[in-house]
């Protein structure tokens, strides 16, 4: 089930809303929360988009919309499909009432109103079986969402074993990189071999107009 959300600027790791949570759960999530907040400081514009991130018996699944992290914890058993639906609902929810007001926050919790809507929401997606059987969340379809593409990474290597948020994202700069230099190095061989090919003709082609030009000058 989802076990806490928080929502804050991607830029700069400001919170801007939070579920209320009662006090066994919080004391249950402190040390996830706090991984949260490192995972919020090295969040960059080459993140992934979309992450889960395993921790213990929890995992982090966030989504980053308009310079907005959305991130909820929840139980390790529970359905990706579930987590990234119900973050973007609230991604959609939030967008919308308070979309132009993001940049403009200075203080923490500036939008701390948002928890009305979390909490019911949340409360739509505890019941995996209910919500998987047709409770009216039609965008769980299959067509919809392809969770099969979002990366699942362990927080351990993460955080403390130097693992990166945007290692892949680099590491498609670096393909994108090497495919421009595959292709302008293609676009050279191309040109060599057609040099190779029709330079002598064009070569004798020059040289017999400049020996006609030369004729009659």
């Amino acid at each position: 089930m989802v076990r806490s959300t928080l929502v804050v600027r991607a830029s700069d790791a400001l919170p801007l809303a939070a579920s209320v949570d009662d006090e066994q759960t919080e004391q249950a999530l402190q040390e996830h929360k706090q991984q949260a907040k490192v995972l919020f400081r090295r969040l960059n514009s080459n993140s992934e988009p979309r992450l889960s991130i395993e921790s213990g018996p929890y995992t982090h699944h966030y989504l980053i919309a308009d310079n907005v992290v959305y991130l909820t914890i929840a139980d390790k058993s529970y359905p990706r499909k579930l987590a990234f639906s119900y973050l973007d609902e609230l991604s959609k929810e939030f967008s919308n009432s308070y979309g132009p007001k993001v940049e403009a926050a200075r203080k923490p919790y500036a939008f701390v109103g948002f928890d009305t809507f979390m909490s019911k929401t949340a409360r739509l997606y505890q019941d995996t079986r209910a919500a998987g059987a047709g409770s009216g969340l039609d965008r769980l379809n299959d067509d919809l969402q392809d969770v099969t593409r979002i990366m699942t990474k362990n927080m351990e290597e993460l955080l403390w074993r130097g693992d990166s948020l945007d290692r892949m994202s680099h590491l498609s700069s670096s393909l994108r990189s090497e495919s421009e230099k595959y292709r302008k190095a293609a676009r050279n061989i191309n040109f060599n071999a057609m040099l190779r090919q029709y330079g002598p003709l064009g070569a004798i082609i020059f040289i017999l107009i400049i020996l006609i030009w030369w004729r009659f000058t």
